[in-house]
């Protein structure tokens, strides 16, 4: 008899539990319910601008490598790395002495031959006279044919070593005005003004130029920068001579330097090197075009070898009204055009059909199918009610 009651407690129990149970299950999803609610944004007028971006390399746009034409020993260095030069200014100084030994033997020589030529001109002069006689006493048949036919020859020799005399002399002086072309490439000037931005030389190093010219120092013009800018494939049509473009440096100043597009190279940097060697595998698949734009560097803030943010403006648009690209969807087949929702004034949304114009990567122009200040659905939340309790 006790074992049935303490059956039956056991059963109230157990349903007890269950009915509790089932409870709370309904108590927390009708709890749970929820009611959608719109995030909006005021569709409002701003500016909008369509850029390519790409990255740069900062190079002045006027610059020169001074070199040395003669082989020889670097005797002195006249400037260092940050100078500014002038154009005629002496850099370096390059041993001389042999090539002023050879201008001296080539100075030398070109007395002789001048003192050659004076001795026989003088001999002429007498190899004419002698022609003269003979020629009259032959008139008078008081000499032999033999004496005036040598007369002739020698007066004809000695304009003839006249002449050679002459030729020398003009290839001399040929050689003399190289060797002294060569005397004077030891002393090298500034061939621009400018700032030398580097000095590949030491003093005491000693130069050979016979097969290449080696490199002294660097000369650049940093009143003026050019970005050697790489655009892939992919936007380079979009980029033409004569767009804005703008960049920053990584120096996190946030200052923006402006300029407008030069020239855009009509070929990738690598198809010198595939034209040269058709069956080279090129390096990198990702085709890149060149962009040259200029920009004033009076303050010599910019340095050569910078790198540049560059964005190069397409479109642009001004106080023009202006919606968020997230909340648009595009529409297939009609290029420019997207549908939006915006809530109406009863609190529920309604579709519109939106022609855009510029866009950039977060917002686009509104041109037709918003007002100013109506409310742009960007996106839904749920808002979740509290959770109901139970009494018993």
């Amino acid at each position: 008899m006790n074992t049935r009651k303490s059956f039956t407690r056991k059963q109230k129990t157990v349903g007890l539990l269950v009915l509790v149970a089932a409870l709370a299950a309904i108590g927390l999803w009708s709890g749970n319910r929820s009611d959608a609610q719109f995030e909006v944004t005021p569709v409002a007028r701003g500016s909008i601008e369509a850029t390519v971006t790409a990255i740069g390399t900062l190079q002045p746009m006027s610059s020169v490598e001074v070199g040395a034409q003669v082989s020889g020993q670097v005797l002195k260095l006249h400037v260092q790395p940050g100078a500014v030069v002038k154009k005629g200014q002496l850099l370096a100084e390059i041993d001389a002495s042999v090539l002023q030994a050879t201008v001296d033997a080539g100075r030398a020589q070109q007395n002789e031959l001048q003192a050659q030529l004076a001795e026989q001109r003088a001999q002429h002069r007498l190899s004419s006279q002698q022609h003269d006689r003979q020629q009259q006493m032959h008139k008078d048949e008081a000499t032999r044919l033999e004496d005036v036919q040598t007369a002739e020859a020698n007066l004809a020799a000695a304009v003839a070593r006249i002449a050679q005399t002459q030729a020398r002399i003009v290839q001399t002086q040929s050689s003399l005005k190289a060797d002294e072309a060569r005397l004077g490439y030891t002393r090298i000037y500034a061939p621009m003004g400018g700032t030398v931005i580097g000095i590949d030389a030491k003093e005491g190093q000693t130069l050979n130029a016979t097969y290449q010219t080696p490199t002294l120092m660097r000369i650049a013009d940093l009143s003026a920068m050019t970005v050697w800018t790489t655009v892939s494939e992919a936007d380079i049509r979009r980029v033409k001579a004569g767009q804005a473009a703008y960049f920053t440096t990584l120096a996190g100043d946030r200052r923006r330097w402006t300029g407008e597009v030069r020239q855009v190279l009509p070929a990738p940097p690598v198809a010198a090197a595939t034209q040269s060697n058709p069956n080279q595998t090129p390096v990198s698949k990702v085709v890149q075009y060149t962009v040259l734009f200029d920009v004033d560097n009076k303050d010599a803030e910019l340095l050569p070898q910078m790198t540049a943010q560059v964005s190069f403006i397409t479109a642009s648009a001004r106080d023009v009204l202006v919606a968020p690209l997230s909340a648009l969807q595009p529409v297939e087949q009609k290029p420019q055009v997207y549908t939006a929702r915006i809530l109406g004034s009863d609190d529920k949304p309604q579709t519109r059909e939106v022609r855009a114009g510029v866009s950039d990567r977060l917002a686009v122009q509104v041109v037709d199918g918003l007002k100013e200040g109506e409310k742009l659905i960007t996106g839904e939340v749920v808002a979740q009610s509290k959770t109901r309790r139970f009494q018993w």
